[in-house]
């Protein structure tokens, strides 16, 4: 008897497009939340739309955070449990996004995610990455309950934000070569039709790569619809697997070691070459995700992350500590099969 049952949790608006943050407020009406809103903001995406989203919102609070980090989370619960919202609207890029997540399950408030900036899929997923320390925390939430990207603003943020949400979203090649791994020879759970968005997903960026350029609201459409995607394809498989593999151990390694030197999204497309040639050899599909990845100006190397040769041998070589995770790393990448790797990819020199 088949009795196997699934929650697919799934944003009930996506609404994406040139100038739709004007259409924030009927976004929310039909949703049909109850009570006053809390706008979690920072400083620079609140001067940039803060007062255009509110003027369609009744009675909004507004707080405004300077970092990503728990003692956020709980300044923000503090805060809405102060003015008793009714749910949460993130408007921002990652701080604000994961912070008002994170909040909204603690209190079991719904949010509402309006992005500035594509720099991750978390504008549209179930999880949030919130630092503590030299470390980072990735924690499952509820996905928002709408999306309102409005590609116009996105359009406009820093290129570098922009690429490292490429980045990330062509970390999904490895992904869900790991998931499969992982699945095959641990028996996790598998979904093909997850495996198989998420694969689209990452397919799109790289096709596209050459048309990915600064400035253009072309571009932000493309990567937008690329991260929601991606987060679907999450919701779907009811965890991060689709879009969190190896590439994604190694990344966290890096902040263990190398804090703060480049965004999240970068050192992920790293890994995301370090680890396809792990899967693959030198037939693998790492130029290719090297030379898409070069081609909308994402890092390919140690010293365009801004992080040393030794660096990221030690990340490579003990990500596998990081989660109980199975993915290509296995039980560890003995240090001469790291040098081949990051030298034979050109992500180190050793000449």
């Amino acid at each position: 008897m088949f009795d196997k049952s699934t929650w697919i949790k799934l944003p009930r608006n996506v609404v994406v497009g040139h100038g739709v943050i004007e259409e924030l407020g009927q976004a929310v009406a039909e949703l049909h939340l109850h009570g006053d809103p809390l706008v979690v903001t920072s400083p620079t995406p609140n001067e940039l739309a803060g007062d255009r989203l509110r003027a369609q919102l009744d009675d909004p609070t507004t707080v405004t955070i300077e970092s990503a980090s728990f003692d956020s989370i709980e300044r923000v619960v503090e805060v809405a449990r102060d003015v008793d919202a009714g749910y949460l609207i993130a408007l921002g890029g990652g701080k604000p996004i994961d912070i008002a997540k994170m909040a909204a399950d603690e209190i079991d408030r719904g949010f509402v995610s309006v992005p500035t900036a594509a720099s991750h899929d978390g504008i549209v997923s179930g999880r949030s990455s919130i630092p503590e320390g030299d470390s980072r925390h990735s924690i499952a939430a509820d996905p928002p309950l709408a999306v309102v990207a409005d590609t116009e603003v996105i359009a406009r943020a820093p290129w570098e934000l922009t690429t490292a949400g490429c980045a990330d979203i062509i970390s999904n090649y490895t992904a869900v070569q790991d998931w499969r791994l992982a699945h095959r020879l641990k028996n996790v759970e598998y979904s093909e039709y997850a495996a198989a968005l998420s694969e689209m997903t990452a397919e799109m960026l790289v096709d596209n790569a050459a048309s990915i350029r600064p400035n253009l609201e072309e571009s932000a459409w493309i990567v937008v619809k690329a991260l929601v995607s991606s987060g679907v394809a999450m919701s779907i498989a009811g965890s991060s697997r689709p879009a969190s593999g190896a590439e994604h151990l190694f990344s966290h390694q890096l902040d263990r070691i190398a804090p703060n030197k480049a965004l999240h999204g970068h050192q992920v497309g790293v890994g995301s070459i370090l680890t396809e040639y792990l899967h693959s050899g030198d037939g693998g599909r790492w130029r290719a995700i090297r030379q898409a990845l070069d081609s909308i100006d994402a890092p390919t190397t140690a010293d365009e992350l801004g992080v040393s040769d030794d660096e990221v041998l030690e990340a490579l070589t003990t990500a596998h500590e990081i989660r109980d995770r199975y993915t290509i790393l296995g039980n560890g990448v003995d240090l001469d099969a790291a040098v081949e790797t990051a030298t034979v990819t050109g992500v180190i020199d050793r000449e």
